[in-house]
């Protein structure tokens, strides 16, 4: 029997990390994107999709987009990537975060109703946004959720809630309490999802990544990708600026285990999957920042005291959901995944000027 694997958001940077995996474990694989210019500076096919793929152009929140593609094909499984990801930008643009990632959602399952399409798998790629600033221990050592800084906290300078100390996000015992608009919408897309898959007998693995980086993101995307904003502004000789006090702490996981927890996620007989992808150990903004400059003997890093609103103060996770469900641990540190952005940065400029 065919299988066929349809990926939303398929052209982008997770997208074409997937790509090769799913064209060696699915006989179809369609990628819909709508190569939005934001993340590609090109609307072309991405080099780095598997020459397998079907690339089919569209826009997920459109009905007639859904209808065209339905009409030819009936995915087993689907991977859902399609989202607005910037989590400062949601909150100027909320009427877009919300059309793509919520009614684009609930316009992909709608179509698949009206076509009677049952896919078996629905895998969501969701994000350590839906925790907010999650939970913070007391002194007693009892975990509470102090919610959103305020704007008044920030321009203070107080960057951490007095008193508290932060601990790490786990899908089994932090309840999500988004400090974004773009981390509602991708609660939200949890609770359609499930909703949605209970109902038509379908299931559903989440996986809540941390921040995703590595080869192949897009270097020109405003709103994401800080490590790769570190490094071009490093290879320029320039000094790196560090927001707040530059204390507040990352999980930067590698885009090739990334991967590897979406396929598995995909591949796995398991349902239900809630899990956190992480590398589960976190650096200071701070020492990202030294990192890159060691990597170019640049200027160190200055604290500019600046903050975003909307940014969470910390952001960790523990990764033995992930172990448990998918048998998956990362194999890239933080530190080797900076040095071989570095390298892949250099060699586009190689390229470039060659």
């Amino acid at each position: 029997m065919m299988t066929t694997c349809l990926v939303t958001g398929g052209a982008g940077f997770i997208g074409c990390a997937i790509s090769h995996e799913l064209v060696k474990n699915f006989d179809k694989v369609i990628a819909v994107d709508n190569l939005h210019p934001q993340v590609h500076k090109k609307r072309e096919r991405p080099e780095n999709l598997a020459r397998e793929v079907v690339l089919h152009f569209g826009d997920v929140t459109e009905p007639n987009m859904w209808q065209e593609l339905l009409a030819d094909i009936q995915p087993d499984t689907i991977i859902h990537l399609a989202a607005e990801t910037g989590t400062g930008q949601s909150l100027t643009e909320g009427s877009r975060h919300a059309s793509v990632n919520v009614v684009g959602t609930t316009q992909m399952l709608d179509a698949l109703a009206r076509y009677e399409i049952r896919p078996q798998r629905f895998v969501l790629s969701s994000s350590r946004a839906v925790y907010g600033e999650g939970a913070w221990a007391n002194a007693e050592g009892m975990n509470i959720y102090p919610g959103q800084r305020s704007s008044a906290m920030l321009e203070s300078g107080t960057w951490d809630f007095p008193g508290l100390r932060a601990q790490p996000f786990s899908a089994d015992t932090t309840h999500p309490a988004p400090t974004s608009i773009y981390g509602a919408t991708k609660l939200v897309q949890e609770h359609i999802l499930n909703a949605w898959a209970l109902s038509f007998g379908s299931s559903v693995n989440i996986v809540r990544l941390q921040n995703v980086f590595g080869p192949g993101q897009s270097l020109t995307n405003p709103y994401t990708g800080i490590v790769s904003l570190f490094a071009r502004l490093a290879k320029s000789g320039k000094s790196i600026p560090v927001y707040e006090d530059g204390a507040m702490l990352r999980d930067f996981v590698f885009i090739d285990d990334v991967a590897r927890a979406i396929v598995s996620a995909a591949l796995t007989e398991r349902t239900g999957v809630l899990a956190d992808i992480g590398t589960g150990a976190s650096l200071s903004i701070a020492d990202i920042a030294r990192i890159t400059a060691d990597i170019y003997n640049a200027p160190a890093p200055h604290i500019t005291g600046q903050y975003r609103n909307g940014d969470v103060r910390h952001a960790a996770c523990r990764i033995h959901l992930a172990a448990q469900q998918l048998g998956w641990t990362p194999a890239v540190t933080a530190e080797e995944g900076i040095r071989r952005l570095c390298t892949w940065i250099d060699n586009l400029n190689e390229i470039a000027t060659a």
